[in-house]
């Protein structure tokens, strides 16, 4: 049985996906320029390394500037200037990774194999007390594909800071567009 709020759901939902089939030509564009980005950032790897760790400073600048934002709306004193100082401490952090990008992206690199190693540890941890139900090898292999590459980061590091990020990005940007891609063309075939 379906009540009033399912059906409206429903109806809301299929409004929607409606618009976007109106628009499907320019989500298949949408998913090429990712694509293009993505091969863009593959064939120059250090410079989309750069280009990602300049983004991440500028991020922090933005958040330590809310964070301080953020400050001014405690009432006590002592919160007041733990979130004052953290947020100036992510504005420093922006800008020296503005002041030294390859530094940064070592950091961010060693960063992102650490935690690439916790994640893939604890999915095969919660793989192997599943009770062997059904998605558990999926977690497993998950798991187990997660931490070799952070181990395979770690190894290679601080060598690899100057593509690791980089090539991230490029995979990210193909996924992306691909997804983007077969989105649009998925809408186009529906209507």
């Amino acid at each position: 049985m379906t009540s009033a709020s399912d059906t409206s759901h429903h109806a809301s939902l299929g409004s929607g996906i409606a618009a976007l089939h109106a628009k499907w030509g320019w989500i298949v564009a949408l998913g090429f320029v990712y694509l293009i980005a993505g091969f863009v950032a593959l064939g120059s790897v250090v410079m989309a390394t750069v280009a990602s760790v300049i983004v991440v400073g500028a991020m922090m600048i933005v958040a330590g500037a809310a964070e301080m934002i953020g400050a001014f709306q405690m009432k006590s004193w002592g919160k007041f200037l733990v979130w004052a100082l953290l947020g100036v401490l992510y504005v420093i952090a922006g800008f020296l990774t503005f002041e030294n990008p390859l530094f940064a992206a070592v950091l961010l690199t060693l960063f992102l194999g650490a935690s690439l190693i916790a994640s893939g540890a604890v999915r095969l941890f919660l793989a192997f007390n599943m009770k062997r139900e059904s998605p558990w090898v999926w977690v497993a292999m998950s798991g187990a594909i997660t931490l070799l590459l952070g181990l395979l980061i770690v190894a290679r590091w601080p060598v690899n800071s100057v593509y690791i990020l980089g090539l991230f990005l490029g995979l990210d940007l193909i996924m992306a567009g691909a997804g983007w891609i077969s989105l649009g063309f998925g809408l186009k075939r529906r209507g």
